[in-house]
C-alpha cells in the first residue's frame, strides 16, 4: 500500500493544531490566530478533509461521567491461525473495548478496555477469552493516569477553559 504525499505547509500545521486544541473554534477564530481570512481557513480545512489529513471531528468525554469507572489494558495472545482482520471482527463485538491494536513483542494485540466496575471487567474478559483462537490474556488494571490531561484519561484537548467555541 502506497501513500501519496499531501501538500502540507506551516499554515496547515497551525490550522490542524488550532482544531486539535478546540474543535469547535470557528473559521474566523482560527483565521485570526493563523493570519488568514475565514474563507481561506475553510478552503484549507476542506482540502485537509478531502485528502484525509483531517479524518473527522469528535467530542472527548470523561469516561467516569458515563459510569466507566474501571479501566484496563489487556494483552491478547492468539493461536497462529488468527489474522488481524479476525481479531478486528471480535473486538468490534465488545462495546467496552475503547481501542485495539496489533503490536510487536510477545502479545498479538493490545486492548484498552473500560468497564463499570471490576465485576463487569471480569465478564468482558471472559467473553474475550471465549473466542476459540484466543490462547491467553494478561490484564493490567489502570490505577491512575500519570498524564491526566491526555485524551486517554478523558481530558478535553482544549486549553482554553470551557471549550465552548462557536460552531461553524
Amino acid at each position: 500500500m502506497t501513500h501519496k504525499a499531501v501538500p502540507f505547509d506551516e499554515l496547515d500545521r497551525k490550522i490542524v493544531k488550532a482544531l486539535i486544541d478546540n474543535g469547535r473554534a470557528s473559521f474566523a477564530e482560527i483565521g485570526t490566530s493563523v493570519g488568514l481570512s475565514s474563507t481561506a481557513v475553510k478552503r484549507r480545512v476542506d482540502r485537509l478533509r478531502e485528502t484525509n489529513v483531517i479524518t473527522g471531528f469528535t467530542a472527548t468525554v470523561r469516561p467516569a461521567a458515563l459510569g466507566w469507572l474501571t479501566e484496563a489494558y489487556v494483552e491478547v495472545y492468539c493461536d497462529s491461525a488468527a489474522p488481524p482482520r479476525r481479531l478486528a471482527e471480535v473486538v468490534r463485538n465488545h462495546p467496552e473495548i475503547a481501542a485495539a491494536m496489533t503490536v510487536t513483542g510477545g502479545a498479538d494485540a493490545l486492548l484498552h478496555v473500560r468497564a463499570t466496575d471490576v465485576e463487569h471487567f471480569e465478564e468482558v474478559l471472559e467473553r474475550i477469552r471465549a473466542e476459540p483462537f484466543i490462547r491467553k490474556t494478561i490484564s493490567y488494571l489502570v490505577l491512575s493516569h500519570l498524564l491526566p490531561e491526555s485524551p486517554e484519561a478523558g481530558a478535553r484537548r482544549s486549553a482554553t477553559g470551557n471549550g465552548a467555541g462557536k460552531q461553524r
